[in-house]
């Protein structure tokens, strides 16, 4: 698989997974929601140019976005364990590994 390829991945379950939870959170995850859509947002702006980005020049283009969006659903996931949703939080950490393993394939 290509890093465009795992990249457009990572960026389908992010956003399947913030469509899924989006109506089942309470509204007291408000704060941890909007982390994760943060990072799946900027997941995004890259998800239609990956396929066009040199080889060259993957690291250079998609290291930043990639740290961003890590960033954010990592202070996501602190929140929802922290809230109990652990199971939640569990599957964010899932997802901050296959970029992390992105990110290290670059």
């Amino acid at each position: 698989m290509t890093i465009s390829e795992r990249y457009r991945q990572i960026v389908a379950i992010a956003a399947a997974e913030a469509e899924g939870w989006r109506e089942q959170f309470p509204s007291e995850m408000d704060k941890a929601m909007g982390n994760f859509a943060r990072g799946v947002d900027e997941l995004k702006t890259l998800e239609e140019q990956v396929g066009e980005i040199p080889q060259l020049q993957l690291e250079k283009k998609l290291s930043p976005v990639l740290l961003k969006a890590h960033s954010h659903l990592d202070r996501a996931r602190v929140q929802l364990e922290a809230e109990g949703f652990t199971s939640e939080g569990a599957q964010v950490w899932e997802l901050e590994q296959l970029i992390y393993r992105l990110l290290n394939d670059l």
